[in-house]
């Protein structure tokens, strides 16, 4: 689990989900582009819950790691999309072995939190027709 700090606050994600968000931002600012991004998140009461920010190339976002944190959200469409989407934006892009290496890249994790809601929606309504 890790802290996303992000504008005056910060918070609370799964590593592979924070991992995709850092890099599908650094993406966007590298195109000049900008996004709205739902993730889930754990609330403040510990309930999961989904938050929703608008990523670019103005974002200064960080990630710190929480130590001892329980069980994570996760939500493997989400993670997967950001991945997609972040391959779209930076095609040539080599793979990244060196960056977040205190961040496993598995898809095979398993986890038992389930989120509710529909999911990941990014790059607005007519990139999901």
């Amino acid at each position: 689990m890790r802290h996303l700090h992000y504008s005056s606050g910060y918070v609370l994600v799964g590593d592979r989900t924070c991992k995709a968000l850092l890099r599908y931002a650094r993406a966007l600012a590298d195109s000049g582009r900008s996004d709205i991004v739902s993730i889930p998140v754990v609330t403040e009461g510990g309930s999961t819950a989904y938050a929703h920010l608008l990523i670019g190339p103005a974002s200064q976002l960080f990630s710190t790691p929480v130590e001892h944190s329980a069980s994570e959200p996760v939500d493997e469409v989400v993670i997967s999309e950001m991945e997609r989407l972040t391959a779209e934006l930076q095609p040539s892009r080599p793979a990244w072995p060196q960056e977040m290496t205190d961040v496993p890249d598995h898809s095979e994790w398993e986890y038992d939190v389930e989120m509710p809601g529909n999911g990941f929606m990014a790059g607005g309504p007519e990139s999901h027709a």
